[in-house]
């Protein structure tokens, strides 16, 4: 299976470590060969769940991987993901592997059919480009068919976004789906995300009933010496392809939906004089987001970079020394927005400035807006070509650029400061249609996500539900209305933020805005979102790129006939709804090297980096649920946090807050919120406020903090309820998930598609 050829020389560098770092005994495995299209069985032994010795030839350490695997399902927020052999992915020593994809999917093939017994099951299957996926897609398809599952994969199993997997399942009424990526993650991790019948990611819960399967199988395993799995023939009819060519893919059905919002009215983009850069990292965005520009009859209006599919990602994000100038090959991921130092301690973009857009940008004019999408095509940065003369104005509104030589810069937007603006332009447009006061609206973001976007939403009657990071979250709000709209509908509509603040939505509310910092967005529907079967839905389940490049292309449109930029815009957004919290910044803290090669020496220091991780958590963590629990007061942690942190002032503290996966710290004048990864040894720091400076220290001491406990956080918080306190956050959070769920059993329909 390592039948790969580089694209070029950092790849090449990048298959030569993984190949000198595998055992031979991985490089001769071939215990699942799916270059047989024919129906076959893989027999999993006892020998295989311990490791591999002289006396265990067979093994592959299965039982370890599992404990991995399972503790992971019980935190992930965005799929269980990790890292893979991208030569040899039957390698059991990785997170990600066949074998594993293989047992996953069997497993939730069994809790599927155990829930509907007798019913005909329809999933779909889908991936974007990373390594493997083709192979993986297979390997579900083919499970998924041996159980009697029938499963919808694109036109030739070629590629499409996972916001499109996500509308498919809720459209179409599928029991759920399964679909290969890691987001912008680097290139050698990926994951299979898991999505519900909404098309939602999976839930904790809903991750453990699989587990507690594969736990079973494993049992039996111990019991009997072995399990039986079938794998049906690469052409068995349950793997169809023909729903989906009727479909073009589901593109014409999501064009449809876009007409019904945000596409409404596409006149404006019809006549731009100008056209829009459109950078397709990894290539999967063009397949299906050419199709859709091209049934809006827009697609005129776009240049295209990097079209062609590729795991390696054109080397974005790619280098061959590391952040402290060490000769090895290092992937800063693939999202534009990673900001790092120089050593000389000058920031700079590096997944931009291995875009190379100093040249590919010169036949651009000025005020062309460009948007990056990610491999699977669900995030979205937006950036303008503007006048090097411009950059006071935009130091002054805390904007980031480039310089792209003569005289030009490359004005690079958060998505706090970009969907602030999109956000900002869809009232604007319902309000010139005299449509906004038909409902009232509201908006979901995650905690992480900026101030300023409360702050605009007061202004302009909306209301705001914080939850915690992860689109799932935001996914959950969505369905604990429609619950209360569908089972009362002439009733206020009322749910709680993850701050534990009931909020009164009204009757009848729509979304106007669903979101998070890193990226990822959606707009509801003025009418609900009707499934084939007659389910409604207040808006889609899965951020979706495309639906923010039509909102950017219809706003950059009316910005380009009122000869004006995108950072002028900004501006008047903040000086016409007052807004103070102008600034918002993330510091990412990275314990280990994602990159490194050597699987052993990775789950070393990935272990040694979570160890630092949680030291930093906790110590947070625990003064929050002090505060919750009534044993401390704010005064008693100010005092802990301003002794352990002389340089930084806490006196305008007035809330030290748990917000489901983070600590959140609220001052008078800014937010600072400490967020442990769910799925890696990473720490972020996010803050907003209304001084630049003073925000980047905090998230910066804060977020590179030791978690070392002092005296005083000793003497207030007991070494009991320090350990504690991770559990009893789990709990809260739980409570918070499960109030006003809905947790209805999906009724599979009779398919007449």
């Amino acid at each position: 299976m390592a039948n790969k050829i580089p694209s070029c020389e950092l790849e090449k560098e990048l298959f030569n470590s993984v190949f000198s770092k595998t055992p031979d005994y991985i490089k001769n495995l071939d215990i699942l060969n799916f270059d047989n299209e024919g129906t076959f069985t893989f027999t999993l032994k006892r020998e295989h769940l311990y490791p591999h010795s002289e006396t265990n030839p067979e093994g592959l350490n299965l039982l370890e991987w599992f404990a991995g695997y399972a503790k992971e399902a019980k935190v992930s927020t965005a799929g269980i993901r990790g890292p893979q052999n991208i030569l040899y992915p039957q390698d059991t020593r990785f997170p990600i592997n066949l074998v594993g994809i293989v047992l996953a999917t069997l497993a939730k093939a069994l809790v599927a059919r155990g829930k509907y017994e007798g019913k005909e099951i329809r999933k779909l299957a889908g991936s974007e480009v990373r390594y493997n996926s083709a192979l993986y897609l297979d390997a579900i398809a083919r499970i998924q068919a041996a159980q009697g599952i029938k499963t919808l994969v694109p036109q030739g199993r070629k590629t499409i976004p996972i916001w499109l997997a996500s509308f498919l399942c809720y459209k179409l009424d599928l029991t759920g789906g399964e679909y290969i990526t890691s987001s912008h993650g680097i290139s050698v991790k990926t994951a299979t995300k898991d999505l519900n019948s909404q098309g939602s990611q999976y839930l904790p819960e809903e991750s453990l009933e699989f587990v507690d399967k594969i736990q079973e199988i494993f049992d039996t395993v111990e019991k009997q010496g072995s399990y039986e799995i079938k794998i049906a023939a690469k052409d068995n009819p349950l793997i169809d392809e023909k729903i989906m060519e009727r479909l073009n893919d589901g593109v014409d059905l999501y064009v449809e939906y876009l007409k019904s919002g945000v596409a409404e009215n596409l006149d404006g983009v019809k006549n731009m004089r100008g056209q829009l850069f459109v950078e397709a990292v990894g290539g999967c965005a063009y397949r299906t987001l050419s199709r859709v520009l091209e049934k809006l009859q827009i697609s005129n209006k776009y240049v295209w970079n990097n079209i062609e599919e590729d795991p390696f990602f054109h080397s974005i994000g790619k280098y061959d020394t590391d952040p402290k100038g060490n000769k090895v090959f290092y992937d800063y991921s693939v999202d534009a927005t990673v900001l790092a130092k120089r050593l000389n301690g000058e920031k700079y973009f590096p997944v931009i400035e291995s875009l190379h857009y100093e040249e590919k940008l010169k036949p651009m004019p000025l005020g062309t807006v460009v948007l990056i999408t990610d491999p699977d095509h669900d995030r979205l940065t937006v950036c303008q070509i503007e006048e090097v003369g411009n950059t006071p104005n935009l130091d002054e509104l805390g904007v980031s650029y480039i310089h792209l030589g003569e005289n030009r810069i490359l004005t690079v937007y958060t998505a706090n400061q970009a969907f602030l603006m999109l956000m900002d332009y869809r009232v604007r447009q319902l309000k010139h249609q005299g449509r906004f006061k038909n409902h009232p609206r509201f908006m979901i973001k995650t905690t992480a996500s900026a101030l300023s976007w409360d702050e605009w939403a007061g202004v302009n009657n909306i209301k705001v539900v914080n939850v915690p990071v992860g689109f799932k979250e935001i996914a959950n709000i969505m369905k604990k209305v429609e619950l209360q709209i569908r089972t009362n509908p002439n009733a206020e509509v009322k749910v709680d933020d993850v701050f534990g603040n009931e909020i009164n939505l009204g009757v009848q509310p729509r979304l106007i805005f669903g979101g998070e910092e890193s990226g990822g967005m959606i707009m509801g529907s003025e009418d609900m979102i009707e499934s084939l079967a007659g389910r409604k839905a207040i808006a889609m389940r899965e951020k979706s790129a495309t639906e923010a490049i039509i909102v950017s292309s219809c706003l950059a449109a009316e910005l380009e006939e009122e000869n004006k930029t995108l950072s002028e815009y900004l501006s008047e957004i903040f000086e016409k709804n007052n807004i103070i919290a102008k600034f918002d910044v993330r510091e990412d803290i990275a314990y280990y090297n994602e990159s490194e090669p050597d699987i052993d020496k990775l789950k070393q220091a990935k272990l040694e980096g979570e160890k630092q991780r949680t030291k930093n958590d906790l110590f947070y963590l625990s003064l929050a649920i002090a505060i919750r629990e009534g044993i401390a007061n704010v005064d008693e942690v100010k005092n802990i946090l301003g002794d352990a942190f002389p340089e930084l002032s806490f006196k305008n503290l007035t809330d030290v807050k748990f917000v489901g996966d983070g600590t959140y710290l609220k001052f008078t004048d800014k937010y600072v919120e400490i967020r442990p990864s769910g799925t890696d040894a990473k720490t972020k720091a996010y803050s907003g406020g209304e001084n630049l400076e003073e925000i980047s220290k905090f998230s910066r001491i804060l977020g590179n903090y030791s978690g070392e406990r002092t005296e005083l956080h000793k003497k207030l918080i007991t070494g009991e309820f320090y350990e504690n306190s991770k559990e009893t956050a789990l709990n809260y959070y739980l409570k918070f998930v499960d109030k006003g769920a809905d947790n209805s059993v999906f009724e599979i329909p009779n398919y007449n598609y």
